[in-house]
Order: C-alpha cells, then structure tokens, then sequence
C-alpha cells in the first residue's frame, strides 16, 4: 500500500477539521464507491509529482483507494512526453500559451483546449461568461503532467468539453509558486494529498471548490476518469452551484485561520539547545541505518537534514548524539555519492531515489539540488577533510556549469527525466539517456587490460564496479511499466581497493581505467538525443546556486570558481532586478536567439527569490570580500522587509498580502526540497546584523522565530533549517576580522584559514585600512583593529568583544576550535 504523507500546513483545530470534512463529503458525492487499495508494486516509481513534501510532519499514514479516488492519484502506464516528432508537423490547433516563454506552457500551446495563462484575461472572461475555472498546475519536466497532457489535453473530446464549459488556465508552477501554494493547501486538505499535474475547479471569483491531482481521460472499472469528472461538475454548476460555493468558501475560511501563523504576546524566543536536541532526536528515529537517509523509499537527498546535522555536531562535538549526528550526515552523503542517484557519467544529482539504496532514480535533475548539495558535500569536506566529498562538490559544478549555464551567467532550472532512446523512436523513455546495456559497454570497452587476472577487459573491470549486469540491475519492483527493462542505473559496488585487488592492478592504473571509461560513455551519451532542458532562469533557484559556487570557491581556493559565482550575480543584477521599480522579478527565459528575455509583464519576486539571492551575496561576499555584493544585500533585505514582513504577527508572507488574487495570505512553515525562505532569512538577518551594525535586523531575526516558536517546538523536523538560526542566535556569531591587504599572501593564508573549517555560527570580513570604505562606514569599530607587526593579522571577536590578535594560521585555527 502507498504511503501518502500529509502536510501539516495547517493546525487541525475542529472548526478547521469540520469543514474540510464537510468538503471530503462533498467530492464523495461526485465520484463511485471503490474500496481498493494502492498495491506497493504499482507505486514503486511513485513519482515526487505525487509525493508532497518529503517527511511526514506531523504524521506519516496509510490511506485507502477511497481516500485517492476524486484528487486522482490513479497509476496507469507511463506515457511518453508531448514533444515527439509529430510535433515537427504543422499543428492542428494553436492557443494563446503559443505567445508565452515558459517551457511548461509551451508543451501545451498546440491542444484542443482554449488555455488561457494566469491573468486578468482569463479571470474577466469567467466573470463575463458566468463559468466555472479550470485550473491545472504543473512544470515542465513533471513526467505525470506529460502523461496528463497526451491522453486529456490531446483528447479533442475532451478538449470541446473543457473550452465550452470551463475558463481553462494552464500555470506553471515554479513560474507562479504564489499561485501553485494556494490551491495545493487546498487540494492537500480536501483530498488527503498532493502533487502535480495538479488540476482545481474555481469559482469565477478564483475560489476553489473541488480538486485533486492527475486524472486518466476515462473511467477504468470503477474509477472515474477526467471526461466523468468534467461532466459530473458541469451537472454538478448547473443544478447544485450554491453547494459547491458555500462548501468551498466555508473551507477557505477554515483554512485562513489553519494557516495563520503568528507570534503570541509576550512571547520569548524558543530555547536553541533544547529545540536543536529534539530535531535531532526525531531525525535519528527516522534515520535508515544501512544506506543513510530519512525514511523508506522514495528517497529524497534533504541537505536540509543533513546541514543541520552537522551544525548539530559542530555544538556537541565531545557528546555521543553529536558524533551520531556527525555519522548519520557523512554516510547518507557517500551513499548518496555512490549510488545511482548520482550520475557517474555526466555527474550532478538526479532528483530522487525510488528504491532505499539510492540506486534507481528518477532521472530528472533539479538546479535547486545541485545548489544545495554543492554546499553540502564542501561542509562534508571542512568536517571530516575526506577527499571524496570536495570531489563531488566539484563534480556538481562541473555539471551545472556545462549542462544548465546559459551565456548570460545565469543558470537554467532543470533537465527532464524522460528522452527518445533513439533519434527513431516515437515514445520518450524515462531514464532513456542514462542507462547502459552490458552489451553497449562490452562494445565501448573491448580492450583487454594489460596484468589484469584471467585477461579481464575494460569493460569487466568497469562493469564489476559498477554494478553492471548482463540481464540489467534494475530490479522489477522498481520498473512496474518495463522501461528499464535489460538496463543497467550505474551504482558503485565496491571501492576502489577491493575492485583494483580483485582484478590484480594498482589503485592508480584502475582509477585511471575508470576514468577512462566514463569520458567514453560520456561521449556515447552526448550522441543520444537529449531530454528536455527547461531553459527558465528563476532568480531563487539562482540564488541557491550562486551559494553553491561561492562556498566551494572559498574552501577550495578555486578563483574559477569564485569568478563563476560573480557572473552569476552579475547575471541576477542585470536581468533579474529592475532598478526603477526597485524589485527583484521572478522569472527569465533563454530565447530563441539564445538571449535573454522577459514576459511583457514580468513576474514581481516572490520572498524565496529576496531570501536565497540574499543568502547567495552574502556567501560571495565573504567568499570574495567585494563590497558591493554586501552593499546590494542589505538593499535586497531593506525591500524584502517593506514586500512582505507582517507587522501584526511577524514573520514574512511567501508573496505579496495585498494580490487580490491570491486567496491566502501563507507563510511556509516547511523546509522541504528548498529550504522555507523564512528560515533562510533567520539567518540572512542575523549575519546581516553583523555585517552592518543594525540591531534591529537580529530583534527582526528573533520575530521570526517567535512567529514559528510552536512548530519549532513540537516538530523541529519540519523545518531544521530554521532550527540552525535559532542555534545560532544561542550560540551567537563569531565575528573574525582580518586586518591586512586584499592581495597580500598573508592575508590569503589567513583567509584560508578560516575557510578550512566548518564554522557554522561566523562572519568573515576583510579590514583593508581603507577607512572610507563600506565596512567601516557601518562598523566604525573597525578602525580599531590594525595589523600587526607590519603582518596580516585576525581578530576573532563576539559582540565585537575580541580576543589577542593572531598573525598565524595556525594559531588562529586553534583560536576558533576552542
């Protein structure tokens, strides 16, 4: 049985539960009685588009068929993505997302349905017309919304039906995650769960009465498919509309008050030791011992997890739960690292595991991961100083500066799981580009290698380690629809000493045989037709990104690196920022001449895209000690505090309060895939606090987390991000001052220094003697601290309270070990 996780958005106060209930009720009146339930091999490539969040918070529970049958969480054969060859065909029919830049919308630019975007137009054409909204959210590189897209919204039956009776409006969820948050806080609370395709009916004043997720075109035995459905509603318009408005209304109401969150009079910060012991705690019980990770599978890589568990550690590093917590992080990334989840030939991260072993994925890869896993794996590095983990760091960028860079600076948002596995096939294929038959290797590496026992070839040497076998490795259970069937998910089996003693040859010449073999198959794989590129360049995810290339920089003194993260903050001040209105926008597209465009009304930022692009400059400032990232970081805060922070009950809205369109006012209180922007600013303000001088950014800062006291309190698992901000504010921040020349090799090795070590609660700062500079303009203590002795020397201060300078690196890292 599928295990189906819910959210835990909203407090489950009665009023809250009685009207939900009363909506569940109403949706039952709409569809057929079915009993069944979901068997565990039909969910073994449960797709994330069906999985909302990645933990259960509060509660994990096994629902029956009846609880999935309206919000259609249905699993049929998987079907292919929409951009065939056909498509190179002169199409029959062409709506308005023709006019869009939004890949997502693109894909559905030539149905039989009268799409209109999220818009003005589209609300004053229901209004007019007195009809009911359509709503369907999805992303590009959701394989369910391909396969939602081919059998429904190609359906020309269905397509008459939608555009007579429904105001249809197609959104793409990670353009409008205002829009997306809105109604999946509905359909989670109506239906029991979440995901995308996600399909709402509206009111034509935008409330939503009915929805769930992915719908088959039609019925199959008992259970009802979209054209059903469709007709069930219009029935349902016509003869029983004030039904459905008051029941709808009534559960918008429940769920304005669920979802408010809020600070109580009086009330105190929550207390940092005692709330970061009970996240660890409840990370531990959910903690899979044999390969690492958070629960059964499908497996998420969480660096949320798995950076609060070594900030965990960096606290209570002499204690027995502090070197577990040390040991659940540092193992779940080598897993990670050697398993299928990453890819061997042409690197980054895959989205997620399937299985426990991190071995078969879902192919797709997500720029937000590879931001955040960059900084994982280089926190891996500082802790335990094992090579492997700055290799993967690398091998991250590698990827993302090959794969996902555009020329602007910018980086693209995501690579599609499903690709033709032949530039003659008709059909995509999940995983298509990635997996490897044992005959194409034995081809590309036939060579027999010279000293190995028994004559053995490149290709058994590279398929030992690999884990490669003459059937495929992917177990059945894995591959329900037979798309992987003979194929082989690389996965590292043994290590590079037990596979180089095996075949009788040094650890170097095997290494170096590896390696070999991968540029090989790297070659192949840039023959085979590629997946999907979503060429969108969102200014959140850059912002994580940026972070990523600018902490690796700095613990690898890599200026390629460094220069990198600058091009990419160039990148979000040039064509992310709009310097009249004074506002960060949203969304970019890469354009059919490879430049960089705009919608005509570009997309106003949301709080994600302030907090992580803060977050990004403030790592690239004390990566580069460049001024001017500090300087445009606290504009970026001062705007993000007008946007969006609630005066009355603290904390910051995820989007505009005033949109009228927007039905609920939410503030995120998970951190799941991405970390809640409201956690990410707990910190932004406190280490621009300390950057600047401005007390009242730390009082801001602990607002915050009274706001979430009560979550962070009872279910510090939800969100372990901000979980390190309330550590933080206990354990306050070391301020180390290095007083010396920028270009200076003194000034380098102490720099260095500091970089080396994982210092989760610090601030880094260069005093350069130039006293008309931006630092000491805010901090004028600065001119106090001079260097010694003609040499580069570091001050490490709390409160500005500093101990005896040092001009050692060695002595300096013993000071900030103490």
């Amino acid at each position: 049985m599928m295990l189906m996780r819910l959210s835990s958005a909203w407090s489950t106060s009665p009023t809250t539960i009685k009207h939900i209930s009363q909506a569940k009720l109403f949706t039952r009146s709409l569809r057929k009685d079915n009993h069944h339930t979901l068997t565990k091999n039909r969910c073994a490539r449960l797709p994330h588009d069906y999985w909302f969040g990645q933990k259960s918070v509060p509660v994990s529970t096994r629902l029956s068929w009846d609880s999935f049958r309206f919000s259609g969480v249905f699993f049929f054969s998987m079907a292919s993505g929409s951009d065939s060859p056909d498509r190179l065909k002169t199409p029959k029919y062409t709506n308005r997302l023709s006019q869009e830049k939004s890949s997502y919308l693109l894909q559905h630019a030539h149905n039989p349905v009268d799409w209109y975007p999220w818009g003005q137009e589209a609300f004053d054409k229901a209004k007019c017309e007195d009809k009911p909204i359509f709503l369907s959210v999805g992303y590009s590189t959701c394989h369910w919304c391909h396969v939602m897209e081919r059998e429904s919204f190609e359906d020309e039956e269905i397509g008459k039906i939608l555009s007579d009776n429904f105001v249809c409006i197609k959104v793409d969820r990670e353009e409008r995650p205002d829009v997306d948050k809105v109604y999946m806080t509905f359909v989670q609370a109506t239906s029991g769960g979440g995901g995308w395709p996600m399909s709402v009916w509206l009111t034509p004043d935008l409330k939503p009465f009915i929805g769930g997720t992915y719908f088959p075109p039609r019925d199959s035995g008992r259970r009802p498919g979209l054209k059903t459905v469709l007709l069930r509603i219009i029935e349902q318009w016509q003869t029983n509309r004030e039904t459905l408005e008051s029941s709808g209304e009534r559960v918008l109401e429940a769920l304005r008050k669920g979802t408010a969150i809020s600070a109580s009079p009086g009330e105190t910060l929550p207390p940092g030791p005692d709330v970061a012991n009970r996240c660890y705690q409840q990370l531990a019980h959910s903690y899979e011992e044999e390969y690492g990770g958070f629960r059964e599978a499908p497996k998420f890589p969480s660096p949320v997890n798995l950076k609060f568990l070594m900030s965990f550690w960096a606290v209570n590093r002499s204690s027995s739960e502090g070197a577990e917590a040390l040991q659940m992080a540092l193992h779940t990334l080598r897993m990670m690292a050697l398993g299928g989840i990453h890819d061997h030939v042409a690197q980054g991260f895959h989205r997620y595991s399937t299985d426990s072993s991190w071995h078969v994925p879902h192919f797709e890869k997500m720029l937000y991961d590879q931001g955040q896993l960059a900084v994982a794996y280089i926190t891996a590095y500082q802790v335990s100083g094992e090579q492997l983990f700055a290799d993967v760091a690398r091998d991250v960028l590698l990827y993302v500066s090959r794969d996902l860079s555009d020329k602007s600076g910018g980086f693209y948002s995501a690579e599609d799981a499903d690709s033709f596995p032949t530039v003659e096939s008709t059909e995509k294929r999940e995983g298509a580009f990635c997996v490897w038959t044992a005959g194409e290797i034995r081809e590309l590496l036939p060579d027999i290698v010279e000293g190995a026992t028994g004559g053995a070839t490149q290709a058994d040497i590279f398929m030992h380690h690999y884990g490669v076998k003459e059937q495929g490795n992917v177990d059945p259970a894995q591959d329900p629809h037979g798309e992987l069937q003979g194929q082989n998910v690389l996965i590292v089996r043994y290590s590079v000493e037990l596979t180089a003693a095996h075949f009788g040859i040094s650890v170097n010449r095997l290494s170096e045989l590896l390696s070999e073999a991968r540029a090989k198959l790297a070659e192949v794989r840039r023959a085979r037709p590629p997946p999907h590129l979503d060429t969108k360049m969102l200014a959140s995810w850059n912002g994580l990104m940026l972070s990523g290339f600018a902490r690796v920089g700095a613990v690898l003194g890599d200026k390629a690196l460094l220069d990198r993260a600058e091009r990419a903050a160039c990148f979000l001040q040039d064509h992310l920022w709009d310097e009249d209105g004074q506002r960060i926008l949203h969304s970019c597209y890469r354009g059919n001449n490879m430049e960089v465009e705009q919608v005509a009304s570009p997309i106003a930022g949301f709080l994600d895209d302030y907090a992580f692009v803060v977050c990004g400059l403030l790592d690239l400032f004390e990566a580069t000690q460049k001024f001017r990232w500090l300087q445009w970081a606290e504009e970026l805060q001062l705007r993000q505090d007008q946007l969006f922070w609630d005066s009355q009950g603290s904390g910051y809205f995820c989007s505009d309060p005033s949109d009228p369109t927007l039905l609920l006012a939410l503030k995120q209180d998970q951190d799941g895939a991405e970390p809640s922007a409201n956690s990410v600013s707990v910190m932004n303000l406190l280490r621009l606090s300390h950057f600047t001088g401005r007390q009242d950014w730390i009082q801001r800062s602990e607002q915050l987390l009274t706001a979430f006291s009560d979550r962070l309190l009872k279910v510090p698992i939800a969100l372990p991000d901000m979980v390190r901000g309330v550590m933080a504010h206990h354990y306050t921040l070391k301020q180390i001052v290095i007083c010396g020349l920028p270009d200076a090799e003194d000034t380098a090795s102490l720099i260095s220094c500091v970089n080396s070590l994982f210092l989760p609660h610090k601030v880094l700062m260069l005093a350069d003697g130039n006293t008309e500079g931006f630092l000491y303009d805010k901090l004028p203590i600065l001119s106090t601290l001079v260097p010694q002795d003609g040499k580069a020397t570091a001050y490490v201060c709390e409160n500005f309270v500093c101990a005896l300078p040092v001009t050692c690196p060695q002595e300096l890292r013993r000071l900030l070990m103490e």
